[in-house]
This record gives structure tokens, sequence and C-alpha cells, in this order.
């Protein structure tokens, strides 16, 4: 059974990190996944000063994905209203890219959506090719790196637990 409940822990966790691809709150999900897994085991083994620590990285994880994406986007000269397109333009290369290669097309589909919505939004304000080539950029790089930083951040929360419970003797 304790295997079977790991088991689960994991593929949630592994959904979170899926999640983090596409721009949400993925390590909230292993955050509470986390707090279950706990739970479970009466917080004997995931106990209240890791929940705090993983609260603590969860937070920043959202923090330093948000400011990642700006830094990223602006120094490319990109606007306020590009990132936001590309925002919205990976969420739709990740929808449109679900089907193909096994649904690793959705995690293709939503960096290039990302350089499309800002590319498109920059385009449509300024009328400017080389302008919006770089605002695309940009977003896409300032995406790419939030999302690479916030992964990482959600792998160290899930090894973190699975050495906890793993500790216990």
């Amino acid at each position: 059974m304790e295997y079977l409940v790991l088991f689960i822990f994991l593929v949630f966790s592994v959904s979170g990190l899926f999640l983090n691809i596409f721009g949400l709150p993925g390590n909230i999900l292993i955050l509470v996944d986390s707090i279950l897994l706990g739970w479970y085991y009466n917080f004997q083994v995931i106990n209240l000063k890791l929940i705090v620590l993983l609260i603590l990285l969860a937070v920043v994880s959202e923090v330093l994905e948000f400011f990642l994406g700006i830094i990223g986007a602006k120094k490319y000269k990109s606007s306020n209203k590009s990132v936001i397109g590309s925002i919205i333009g990976g969420i739709i290369g990740a929808i449109v890219g679900a089907p193909f290669f096994f649904g690793i097309g959705s995690v293709i589909g939503a960096f290039i959506g990302c350089f499309i919505g800002g590319f498109l939004v920059e385009y449509i304000m300024q009328r400017q090719l080389k302008q919006s080539v770089k605002a695309g950029w940009g977003a896409f790089v300032g995406r790419v790196m939030g999302s690479l930083a916030k992964s990482i951040i959600g792998i160290v929360m899930i090894i973190m637990v699975v050495i906890s419970v793993f500790k216990v003797d």
C-alpha cells in the first residue's frame, strides 16, 4: 500500500511539472500533493517544517517565473501587451500541439505559441517586422527561462518529499 501511495504522489507531482510548462501553477499542485501525502503519514514523515519550506519554494517559483518572463521580454524591448500576447499564444499553441508526438507536441506548441503571440501583438501595434521578431523572441526566451526555473524548483520539491518518505525508519 505504501508504494501505491507514493506512486500516486509521483503521478500527480509529475503532472504538476507538466503544468509548469504551460505557465500554470504546477508547483502548487506538487505542494498540495505533498500535504496530502503528509496527511496520509499523519504528518510524521512530512512535517510542518518541510511543508513550510515547500510553501516557500512554491511561492518563490511563481514569482521567479513571472519576473524571468518579464526580464526576458523586456531585454528584447517587448511591450507589456506583447508579453500578454505571448502567454495567450503559449496556451493556444499547447492546445493546438497536443495531438502531435503523443502529447509532447503541446510542449513544443506552447513555446512556439509564445513566440507567435508576442510577435503578432507587437506587429499589430507597431507594424515593424524587425522589432516584432525581437519582441517575439524575447517573449519566447523569457517564457523558457521562467518555465525552466519553475520546473527545477518543482523537481527539488519532489525530491525533498521522496527523501523524507524514505528517510523514516
